[in-house]
């Protein structure tokens, strides 16, 4: 299963390069005055980590955790040319034992792994925050085609028991592939986004 999965990501970042984009999910851009001045942070299921750039920029100690060495080479080597706090690691999500309030700061998008909600919640610090934005039930055409990998309605309100809600929203954001261009004809998917702090 690992090994399967470790072989399509890696055959999806096979031509990635320094120049291929790769951005913030929106609800952490459009919502990082929360984010504190400094400390530790995750970016869980990187990819090419748009979201640990972007976390490092802001000067938090980032780490990015994916299954695809493809992806973390290209990450690697952009946080060196631009001397940028990220430490990846190549993981297998569904094996790994994340490390008990350790983050001041996770972030989560177009993953979900609904047994991993209670080992994310314990990983955060008390005041800690995480940030998640995926899929919007239901299954929809350019998007995965897995409803397990569908978020429902509310069901981020409903999943984190210690955690206090600051943001919660649904709607139709431009797709991963999208441009940062103002382009009305980009296509567009459902999502939710959360952002919550350990009580």
């Amino acid at each position: 299963m690992s090994h399967n999965t470790a072989e399509k990501w890696d055959a999806k970042y096979a031509q990635a390069t320094l120049q291929t984009s790769a951005n913030p999910c929106f609800v952490l851009k459009e919502h990082s005055r929360l984010l504190p001045f400094n400390g530790q942070a995750l970016d869980l299921a990187c990819g090419l980590g748009g979201n640990a750039r972007f976390l490092a920029q802001c000067g938090l100690k980032t780490h990015a955790w994916d299954i695809s060495d493809n992806a973390l080479t290209v990450l690697n080597n952009y946080a060196s040319l631009n001397h940028l706090a990220i430490t990846p690691l190549i993981t297998d999500l569904q094996q790994m034992i994340l490390p008990y309030q350790q983050f001041d700061v996770i972030v989560v998008s177009r993953y979900l792994d609904r047994s991993q909600f209670k080992a994310i919640e314990g990983a955060l610090k008390p005041k800690g925050l995480l940030f998640y934005q995926t899929f919007l039930a239901p299954v929809q055409e350019n998007a995965p085609q897995n409803p397990d990998f569908y978020i429902q309605p509310n069901e981020f309100n409903q999943a984190w028991s210690n955690l206090k809600t600051l943001v919660y929203g649904e709607g139709w954001l431009p797709s991963e592939n999208a441009t940062d261009s103002n382009d009305g004809d980009a296509p567009k998917q459902r999502y939710a986004w959360y952002v919550g702090c350990k009580r």
